[in-house]
């Protein structure tokens, strides 16, 4: 069967997805939007916004496609599979009901409740609420605060400074109405990305991402500075808890519904001193840069898995993985993650010189002009690897890294340090 996709999205994981699609033997044609700088080496650009869902169906129907797989999480929060599905297009990515799991932090927690899945308490403040008091009871550990709203990874602040957690708690009450204080859960953090429909699921490796931007885990948060998978703190222990109490409870509950959950779903989990595994957040879909550590390692054709997590028919497929390991270290513009730089040249990032070893996958790249590839967004690509080894894995990518040059970008040098 070949297949014709439409890809929504224009970053470093949808890069990683068109990448993957191409070795497909099931996909014949990919069709990206909006896409970047990389992926039209797998297939053809399109200059619909991810943003605008009736372009989107529209475009769905005018290159005839058999199914799409939807990149970021905002299209899908704004009914982007719904509007498909309604035109009788498969779409590999939740409805509306199931993307408030990342649209909404106390839509994720009151499901998480209802599922039994262990997660941290949490508090909803409103204006009546008295700020100090609820701070007070959480004195003895950071506060964490959400904000209940898809702010692009930016919507929480862990601080042990009152007056910044007042501020943050005020500003968010302000503009949202309310705002989550949760337990502090201290802990390593690990993500799982799991495949799932209503006949069943697939998780992938654990992966282990690095979110802030300077080495050693320290400065702002960002969206990602690099990832890789297999994450050796999901021991076998883990992995069998990890299951039992977050990803069987998930299925069942998701899988009971009128609307059942057609995607991914990302876990980020915080493993404790004990190894008991805790929900901080679900994503409804790919991690960018954990897309683009998993995939690699699938054994198999992905367009197919996809494309069956569309149309229910996940549990028909066996999927097996590479006994291997990947490593992604993202390149940022400088600025980032505060306002980043961007339209400057970058070079040494050819397509020609990716190998089945070590790639690159664009993100905030287009083309200039006069064809020059330059840097349009704040995480401007990034350099994956796949090796027997962690270790090669991660000296093929900084190897590969040295080469490329954008002027005043930066990158993180210990990705992979707590495995390594």
């Amino acid at each position: 069967m070949s297949r014709t996709v439409l890809v929504v999205g224009g970053g470093g994981r949808e890069h990683a997805l068109c990448l993957a699609l191409s070795f497909s033997a099931s996909i014949d044609k990919i069709h990206i939007t909006p896409g970047n700088a990389g992926t039209q080496y797998f297939g053809t650009n399109h200059d619909v916004s991810a943003s605008d869902i009736l372009g989107l169906v529209q475009l769905s129907k005018e290159l005839d496609v058999d199914f799409v797989v939807v990149g970021p999480e905002a299209p899908l929060c704004d009914g982007l599979a719904d509007q498909l599905l309604q035109a009788g297009i498969p779409c590999f990515g939740p409805q509306q009901v199931h993307a408030e799991l990342e649209g909404s932090k106390l839509f994720a927690k009151k499901t998480m409740d209802a599922a039994g899945v262990p997660t941290a308490d949490y508090d909803v403040l409103d204006a009546s609420s008295n700020i100090d008091a609820c701070l007070d009871a959480r004195s003895q550990e950071p506060w964490v605060i959400k904000r209940d709203v898809l702010a692009g990874g930016k919507g929480v602040v862990v601080t042990s400074v009152r007056a910044e957690a007042v501020a943050f708690i005020q500003q968010s009450i302000e503009t949202d109405g309310h705002v989550l204080l949760e337990r502090f859960l201290p802990g390593e953090e690990a993500s799982m990305l799991v495949v799932m429909d209503k006949s069943g699921y697939v998780c992938l490796p654990p992966s282990q991402d690095h979110k802030r931007v300077f080495d050693e885990d320290k400065g702002p948060n960002t969206g990602g500075m690099g990832a890789y998978c297999p994450a050796p703190v999901v021991t076998e222990g883990i992995h069998r808890k990890t299951i039992e109490r977050i990803v069987e409870p998930m299925f069942s509950h998701l899988s009971s519904m009128d609307l059942p959950y057609r995607g991914v779903l990302y876990v980020g989990l915080m493993i404790d001193e004990h190894g008991d595994p805790y929900v901080v957040e679900f994503n409804v879909r790919f991690g960018d840069p954990e897309c683009q550590v998993t995939l690699p390692l699938i054994d198999g054709d992905v367009g197919e898995l996809l494309y069956s997590a569309a149309k229910d028919q996940l549990s028909a497929i066996e999927v097996s993985f590479h006994s291997q390991h990947a490593l992604t270290v993202v390149l940022a513009s400088e600025g980032y993650p505060q306002s980043a730089i961007k339209g400057r040249i970058i070079s040494g990032a050819e397509h020609g010189n990716d190998t089945h070893e070590t790639w690159i996958s664009h993100a905030g790249t287009m083309r200039d002009e006069e064809g020059n590839l330059v840097s349009s967004g704040g995480r401007v690509l990034s350099v994956t690897s796949i090796a027997e080894t962690l270790q090669k894995a991660h000296d093929l990518s900084y190897q590969r890294l040295q080469h490329i040059r954008l002027e005043g970008s930066h990158h993180r040098t210990d990705i992979g340090h707590r495995a390594l």
